[in-house]
């Protein structure tokens, strides 16, 4: 340990991040902002080509950045996982999706961990990353590590700590997010601790287990779930009751203390949210315990798309038009506003709802050019024009991209659905209706 701690103070120990994603990217630069050299390991070759051009492709990486660390030599990406030799610590960032089943699909998890072993050595410490269950690290990883023949806490080390990747966000980056670690022994948490204080700003929080740090990732995305789930029960009540849900929203934001303000849309969307709580239902259920406030919630925003396409409907009917055959405009794919990621995106799945009820769909989003989702692959408008949006019958808006003139959009429309709120501060509403 001391050897391993030594190299991580003095900056000559090598680094790895396997998966150059959302999350294993910006931490790989990160490394080697931090003055590692650090080797990133990726399966799809034309990432590596970009990365190891100085090419970006995540939003939330700075492109002088990535140009900076990869021309100094201190950043390299390939396809050769035998490079994990030379490593000294390794973070595993893959995929963690759920199968068609809603259960966790941990592969890319297991396939990583196997990777690893024909080219373990001494004193190496491999931390988990990617969201999962609690136990997967002791419970999966563990073993397969061990299969080396090398024992973990002695002659390696294993960590969970999780991702906090908050894609868009302009305040907290990977740099100066706080980071939880947990260890499978006490040497594992303090190795593990050692690296992440020597590449990010932010306090480094122990945890004693990495089951508890994993426990606390999938905390963390619940409890937002349930939040939405319970604000978009009540925009459904709302409604009827004919009551405007935004301005109640604002007003509970008025009391300093007791409450935070969570918003209603047409869905969740992202890699964490639709899907941790899906992760700890499926491991609750090994214990013969029911998640019931979880699993309520999940009901309510998967259903969030087919209720919004309810909304379209109605909207329609009211225009004397039928949704099938009808125009419908949808501004915003991506899964929040101002960036270029549509993955679990609810507006992608409301589009699938009024597709197979035969309505005709355009999109246009700032930032997602063209998108494969399923069933559902389409190509976006290039611009937003007074034409198009005179042309379509509907427009609805499922992100609030900041960088859409809302104005114009309201000036242009017959009538709009604003399932964000997006269009809150345009004065003139006469053919605007809300969630």
């Amino acid at each position: 340990m001391n050897r391993l701690k030594e190299k991580l103070l003095n900056k000559t120990a090598i680094l790895g991040v396997i998966g150059l994603g959302y999350v294993g990217l910006p931490l790989a630069v990160e490394k080697a902002k931090a003055g590692y050299k650090t080797i990133g390991f990726e399966r799809h070759q034309s990432k590596i080509d970009m990365i190891n051009a100085g090419k970006n492709y995540i939003g939330d990486v700075i492109k002088e950045d990535l140009e900076e660390v990869v021309g100094n030599g201190l950043l390299s990406a390939t396809l050769d996982i035998e490079e994990i030799k030379n490593v000294d610590c390794v973070c595993i960032c893959v995929p963690t999706p759920l199968d068609r089943y809603q259960q966790p699909d941990i592969s890319h998890v297991k396939k990583a961990a196997e990777s690893i072993v024909p080219y373990m050595h001494k004193d190496m410490l491999i931390v988990l990353e990617s969201t999962t269950y609690p136990g997967t690290t002791e419970e999966l990883l563990k073993p397969i590590l061990e299969s080396s023949g090398l024992k973990c806490g002695e002659d390696f080390f294993l960590a969970f700590s999780p991702e906090r990747v908050d894609p868009g966000n302009l305040t907290y980056k990977t740099r100066n997010t706080p980071k939880v670690v947990g260890g499978v022994t006490a040497a594992c948490t303090e190795v593990a601790v050692t690296l992440y204080q020597n590449i990010i700003v932010a306090p480094v929080h122990q945890v004693s287990s990495p089951k508890v740090a994993e426990m606390e990732k999938i905390l963390e995305n619940t409890y937002r779930n349930i939040n939405i789930g319970l604000v978009n029960e009540l925009a459904i009540l709302s409604n009827k009751m004919g009551i405007n849900i935004w301005e109640v929203i604002e007003a509970a934001k008025t009391k300093p203390f007791g409450f935070h303000a969570f918003y209603p849309g047409s869905g969740l969307g992202g890699h964490c949210i639709p899907l941790d709580p899906y992760y700890l239902s499926w491991k609750a259920r090994e214990f013969a315990f029911h998640t019931s406030m979880i699993e309520s919630s999940m009901v309510v925003n998967d259903r969030m798309p087919e209720y919004c396409t309810e909304r379209i409907t109605k909207i329609l009917n009211r225009e004397k038009k039928s949704i099938n055959g009808s125009k419908i405009l949808f501004l915003g794919v991506a899964y929040k506003q101002d960036i270029d990621d549509y993955r679990e995106s609810s507006a992608i799945k409301v589009i699938d709802h009024v597709l197979r009820v035969g309505g005709e769909v355009l999109y246009y989003d700032p930032y997602v050019e063209k998108f494969k989702d399923g069933n559902v692959e389409m190509i976006g408008e290039k611009d937003l024009t007074e034409e198009l949006l005179k042309g379509v019958d509907l427009v609805v808006i499922t992100t609030a991209h900041s960088n859409i003139n809302y104005d114009f959009v309201q000036k242009h429309s017959k009538v709009i659905f604003d399932t964000k709120n997006a269009m809150k501060h345009v004065e003139d509403r006469v053919n605007i209706e809300l969630l």
